[in-house]
């Protein structure tokens, strides 16, 4: 009589053999979060570059854009029924600015994102931060000015400039 299937020394040696393919496989698909946070990122940039374009237009309709201190109600413009700081007509970073208030101008959900405003120690005067929920601004380890997995906005330096969006991406 004659059996048919595999012997016990065949099936080990499928099971080393795909072993070894998800050693080698599975490194590639552990940090597709990681990627997808880092793209998410580029979509907020994207998000902030936009929107302050149009808080831009907008003040420059109403010939605000050469304003250049925030905190006033000469460099304000009125966004959906909500005052938007701005600097010379671009939206400002200042000290007090919330994600609230960055949401009136982007689109940006609460729940999923933290603003660090310019009052912390990781974030330079004149900028915020955002990063995504659960992360902190940090600054870079050699305690330079460059910051890790979030967006940086900094206000417009001069009536002759836009404001600098940077993604750090890096630590996602």
């Amino acid at each position: 009589m004659q059996q048919r299937g595999f012997t016990l020394i065949e099936l080990i040696i499928v099971i080393v053999i795909l072993g070894i393919l998800a050693v080698t496989a599975a490194p590639r698909f552990i940090d597709l979060q990681g990627d997808a946070r880092a793209s998410t990122l580029q979509g907020v940039k994207a998000a902030l570059q936009g929107g302050s374009q149009l808080v831009y237009a907008k003040s420059a309709i109403a010939s605000e854009q050469t304003n250049a201190t925030a905190g006033d109600t000469t460099s304000q413009v009125e966004i959906n029924g909500n005052p938007v700081e701005t600097n010379f007509g671009y939206p400002a970073a200042i000290a007090t600015v919330t994600l609230a208030d960055v949401g009136n101008w982007a689109s940006l959900s609460d729940d999923e994102w933290t603003l660090t405003a310019s009052g912390d120690a990781a974030v330079a005067v004149g900028s915020f931060v955002i990063t995504p929920e659960g992360k902190a601004a940090e600054p870079a380890p050699t305690g330079g000015t460059d910051l890790r997995c979030q967006v940086t906005y900094t206000q417009a330096a001069n009536a002759n400039s836009a404001p600098v969006v940077t993604v750090q991406a890096d630590g996602c």
